[in-house]
């Protein structure tokens, strides 16, 4: 068989087993080249990586959902599912299933729903696997698991729903934590991004500029929280309430600008106005007969400032359920990992699992944090246990943050502490060795003189 032929038959072979295997190849029996499919590779995970992130959008609309389902069967259930009262689990005139057990069914539900995603999910590593295209795709058969999900609560007994409530209380306090942490790492962000390092002497008037406003709208407000809610000597609470959180953002301003801290004023700035609003949320949140709020000013339930107050809270509430849930890097303990072009860009099972504390985290502000609690329409996270809860929550929030500005101070100093005891037991395991080399350089210098 002549030379030539040999060639093409071979070089047909492997023009087959490359197209096989997503490779082109080009050329003759002399030279070919082979250009391989990467690049089809690098578009299929920026497809995948795009359907991923429009995902969280869509589970950020599921719970959405679920938590105008919550207010709907708190406030208008008798009226509009009038349908639960046969239901053997909902009690006589379905009054177990209205109200606070509604409320309770529906986050358990929900519950439900993004444990299972979680489960589902959070071995989650790579684009290629099932478990992401379960995450990012079949909606269909996700919405049906989610119907169920909601639709099964309802026939579960009184007592199991409430021993649910007790849970959610725990779940609740839980994402108020993780909350914290993702708020104080945005803050540690911004704070660099705005206050740049004085060695490459980039300009910082900016970040001082915004330090300024920052701190300006803390003292408005904590003077604004004077007027309004402490008028009298008698609104003793209040009075601590707001001189305690002042007391908290001088204290947060001295240990930022201490020498050893040295973080400025921006970051205590921005944790200053987060502290003022919990103070103001937490008063607020007081129930409106108190002499000392200016709710009880406000008649009747369904005023036009009452309902956008509602609606706010409500995309306040799944605004920072959706923040906290993909910011599963302030979670990490390693910080320096590489990411690939193939890893998933967020963690799934932790987005799912802030989700499904957030469920329980609504329900509590729907009933205010009481599960005795009959809530008035078109309200939301009123009461005392829920200005308590709140309260607790800023001086956590303070105390968290504290924390982030002095812990390298208190591990460079322990490592300051340990470094001098290392250094005398080096030198203590050393000195035999040393006087041996002594003992041998005296008598090396013996010999020679003898010699």
């Amino acid at each position: 068989m002549p030379l030539s032929r040999i060639s093409s038959a071979l070089l047909l072979d492997v023009t087959d087993v490359m197209i096989g295997s997503s490779e082109i190849v080009e050329g003759n029996a002399e030279n070919f080249v082979v250009i391989r499919g990467e690049e089809s590779i690098s578009i299929n995970y920026s497809v995948d990586k795009k359907n991923s992130l429009r995902a969280r959008y869509v589970y950020g609309l599921i719970f959405l959902i679920t938590n105008l389902l919550a207010w709907l069967i708190r406030d208008y259930g008798q009226k509009v599912l009038a349908e639960l009262r046969y239901l053997k689990a909902c009690g006589s005139g379905g009054h177990d299933c209205y109200h606070t057990e509604g409320v309770l069914r529906v986050s358990f539900g929900c519950f439900i729903f993004f444990l299972l995603m979680f489960v589902t999910t959070f071995r989650s590593c790579k684009l290629y696997e099932v478990s992401n295209a379960w995450h990012s795709r079949w909606w269909p058969l996700k919405f049906v698991i989610l119907m169920i999900s909601l639709v099964v609560p309802f026939f579960m007994p009184v007592a199991f729903i409430q021993l649910y409530g007790e849970v959610a209380r725990v779940g609740a306090g839980i994402f108020l934590l993780l909350q914290l942490i993702s708020v104080i790492h945005f803050i540690t962000w911004w704070n660099n991004y705005w206050m740049p390092d004085t060695r490459l002497k980039q300009s910082c008037y900016l970040g001082q500029l915004m330090s300024t406003i920052f701190y300006i709208a803390s003292i408005f407000g904590i003077i604004l929280m004077y007027l309004l809610y402490a008028p009298s000597a008698s609104c003793s609470l209040n009075i601590f309430f707001i001189t305690w959180t002042a007391i908290l953002l001088i204290v947060m301003m001295v240990v930022s600008l201490h020498s050893k801290v040295n973080r400025g004023l921006l970051s205590s700035g921005i944790m200053s106005s987060y502290v003022v609003f919990l103070c103001w949320s937490a008063i607020r949140s007081e129930p409106a007969i108190e002499k000392c709020s200016p709710q009880k000013k406000i008649a009747g339930n369904g005023d036009w400032t009452t309902v956008i107050s509602f609606l706010i809270a409500i995309c306040a509430i799944v605004m920072a359920t959706f923040s906290t849930g993909i910011d599963s890097k302030s979670f990490q303990f390693r910080k320096d990992e590489v990411q690939s072009e193939d890893d998933i860009p967020y963690n799934y099972g932790f987005f799912h699992i802030v989700f499904a504390m957030g469920s329980m985290y609504f329900a509590m502000l729907f009933i205010s944090w009481d599960l005795d609690n009959s809530s008035k329409k078109w309200s939301i996270d009123v009461g005392w246990a829920s200005t308590w809860v709140k309260i607790v929550n800023e001086w956590f929030a303070a105390a968290i943050y504290l924390w982030t500005l002095i812990s390298p101070v208190i591990r460079t100093k322990v490592m300051d502490h340990e470094m001098p005891e290392q250094r005398m037991h080096c030198s203590t395991l050393m000195f035999p060795s040393e006087l041996l080399m002594g003992q041998s350089a005296s008598v090396a210098a013996a010999d020679a003189d003898d010699h």
